[in-house]
């Protein structure tokens, strides 16, 4: 039996409608409100209807298919392994949004689904879904930035085992938000392989684009270059002229108030402490 649970990522709340209720979603929790940001409704069937194709995204043996359907609603279809694990449709408003599933594939596709919906359905509102492993470390949440592979998690991961008085926030998506008083960084549901689902809130520190390299040097990025770091980070439909440009309007502001740096590095405890000394500094 379907049940409808509302959650508060970010302080935006949403609702989902479903048979299971995750475990990653729990310290999220929150009361029923008249009017969430947005809702999704999971059905336990394959989608029967068809769409046209717009564009396709594959990584580490995932793949997303992006297309619409005849009435103009967006569609995205999630692949894994090259089986289909489910299709997601939206309206324009992102609002009321619906889920088909595949047998096996449910915790997959809401994670998928649920990521799209509010990347798109708050990019309005000064909100950020980064692809980034992130620490905290004297107060502030530090981003740790770069392609899969680069050592996002790796570099956390020296972080906490040589830096005394560092936590883990995130370790795939955590969410930034402006406020007129300052950026904020924000635990989420979705963490990729590391279960690190943290209901909490830390001031940005800075962030820092990672790159594998057979020495340790960090260097402040500014203009184009700090801005591609940022772009190639946070997620969104930027063929959505609209979504684009909340996208960077946020991302500008991200330029303006906060460094960015690039770590060119070893998968070593000197590349953390120089990151710690570094950044922790300026």
């Amino acid at each position: 039996m379907k049940r409808t649970e509302y959650y508060k990522v970010a302080e935006h709340v949403f609702n989902v409608s479903a048979e299971n209720v995750f475990d990653n979603y729990k310290p999220f929790l929150t009361e029923k409100i008249d009017n969430p940001f947005f809702s999704l409704e999971v059905f336990r069937e394959s989608f029967s209807g068809v769409f046209t194709h717009e564009i396709s995204q594959e990584e580490e043996g995932q793949a997303i298919v992006c297309g619409h359907t005849e009435d103009g609603k967006s569609v995205f279809e999630f692949w894994l392994d090259d089986k289909k694990a489910g299709v997601l449709i939206t309206p324009s408003d992102y609002k009321n949004n619906v889920l088909y599933v595949e047998k096996g594939f449910e915790k997959f596709s809401v994670d998928n689904a649920l990521m799209i919906i509010y990347a798109l359905s708050t990019a309005s509102k000064s909100t950020l879904l980064f692809h980034s492993s992130v620490i905290v470390y004297g107060g502030k949440a530090y981003m740790f930035l770069g392609k899969s592979g680069t050592g996002k998690s790796t570099h956390s991961r020296l972080w906490l085992q040589n830096i005394l008085g560092t936590r883990l926030l995130n370790d795939d998506n955590p969410v930034v938000r402006i406020f007129p008083d300052g950026i904020k960084v924000f635990g989420s549901p979705w963490s990729g392989k590391t279960e690190c689902y943290k209901n909490e809130e830390v001031p940005l520190g800075a962030i820092v684009l990672l790159s594998q390299a057979k020495h340790n040097k960090i260097s402040e990025l500014k203009g184009v270059m700090a801005y591609i770091a940022l772009i190639q980070s946070v997620s969104g439909k930027r063929w959505d002229k609209s979504i684009a440009d909340s996208l960077h309007a946020s991302e500008t502001v991200l330029l303006e108030k906060t460094k960015i740096w690039h770590l060119e590095c070893l998968p070593d405890k000197d590349a953390a402490i120089l990151c710690k000394n570094t950044i922790s500094c300026n």
